[in-house]
C-alpha cells in the first residue's frame, strides 16, 4: 500500500492535476470517480494507472473488482493520502491516468462546435458534455481556449472526451476545414449578442461549424471574419448576454430540432 506522498506515482498523479505543461508533455491527464473511469473503461481507452484507496466507496470497490477481472493492475493507496491528492470534495476514492486521445473525426462530419477563446473551464466542460448530447461530430479549440485537459474541465465534461473528436487549431486551418469539406463545404456559423438572424430561422440542417465565444469577449475578429452568417438567440427579457454553456445549449438543441424533427 502506497502511504507516502512522496512515492513517484503520487507525485506523476499530483502533477498531472496541478500543472499544465506536465499534461502536455506527457499527453495525459486524470480522471477521477467511478463514473468518468467507466466511461474511459466501456470506450476502451487504455488506462494508464489506476490508484485505489483503502476505504473506496461502494460504487469504486465494485469498479475496482471489475477493472481487476479484466487484468488492469490497481495501486491501493492509504485513505488519508488518496484524501490528500484528490481534487474533489468527497472523493469516491478511485482515480486513474488516461492518455490524451480522443475519436477520430470522421471524414463525413456534418456538425463542429468551435470554442472561440473560451477561457472558462466549467463553460468549457460543459459545452463539451453539450457537443456530446446533440451528436456533434466533434469540438475544435481555439489557441486561446482554456485547457480542455484539466480538472474542471474534465469533471464538467462527464466523459464527453471519450465519446468526441477534440481537435485544436487555428483559424486559419479550421477555414481549410470547413472549405474542404468532401462533398459540400461546411459553412462557419458564429453565435453574436446582436447584428445577426434568428437562429430558427436559420436552416441548420446543412454541413456547419458553430462558432461560440466567450461570454465576456464574443467571438474574437478571425471567427467574425471567417463567418459565413451570424446567429442570434433573441430576448425579449431586459438581458445583454447568456452564460456562454447555456447560449451554446440553445443554438446546440435548435441544431437538433431540425435535423431531428
Amino acid at each position: 500500500m502506497i502511504t507516502s506522498i512522496q512515492n513517484p506515482k503520487i507525485q506523476r498523479v499530483r502533477s498531472l492535476l496541478q500543472r499544465r505543461s506536465s499534461r502536455e508533455e506527457e499527453q495525459a491527464f486524470v480522471i477521477e470517480g467511478a463514473r468518468l473511469i467507466h466511461e474511459a473503461f466501456q470506450s476502451g481507452v487504455p488506462l494508464d494507472l489506476v490508484l485505489i484507496s483503502s476505504q473506496p466507496s461502494p460504487r469504486a470497490a465494485q469498479l475496482a473488482e471489475e477493472l481487476a477481472a479484466a487484468g488492469i493492475l490497481l495501486e491501493k493507496v492509504s485513505a488519508e493520502l488518496f484524501a490528500r491528492i484528490s481534487d474533489t470534495e468527497n472523493p469516491q476514492g478511485i482515480l486513474a491516468i488516461v492518455r490524451q486521445q480522443s475519436p477520430p473525426l470522421r471524414q463525413g462530419w456534418d456538425f463542429l462546435v468551435v470554442a472561440d477563446g473560451l477561457r472558462d473551464p466549467g463553460n468549457l466542460g460543459t459545452l463539451l458534455r453539450t457537443s456530446a448530447a446533440a451528436a456533434a461530430d466533434g469540438v475544435i479549440l481555439t489557441p486561446a481556449c482554456a485547457d480542455v485537459y484539466s480538472p474542471k474541465v474534465v469533471r464538467s465534461a462527464m466523459g464527453a472526451h471519450f465519446r468526441l473528436s477534440i481537435l485544436h487549431k487555428t483559424w486559419e486551418e479550421i477555414i481549410t476545414l470547413c472549405r474542404q469539406r468532401p462533398g459540400q463545404p461546411a459553412r462557419v456559423l458564429v453565435s453574436e449578442v446582436d447584428n445577426g438572424t434568428p437562429c430558427w430561422q436559420v436552416d441548420l440542417r446543412r454541413p456547419l461549424a458553430l462558432v461560440i465565444g466567450s461570454e465576456a469577449e464574443g467571438v474574437s475578429s478571425a471567427a467574425k471574419q471567417a463567418a459565413d452568417q451570424c446567429l442570434i438567440i433573441p430576448m425579449p427579457g431586459q438581458v445583454e448576454s447568456l452564460n456562454a454553456a447555456v447560449a451554446a445549449g440553445i443554438l446546440l438543441f435548435e441544431v437538433v430540432r431540425q435535423r431531428y424533427p
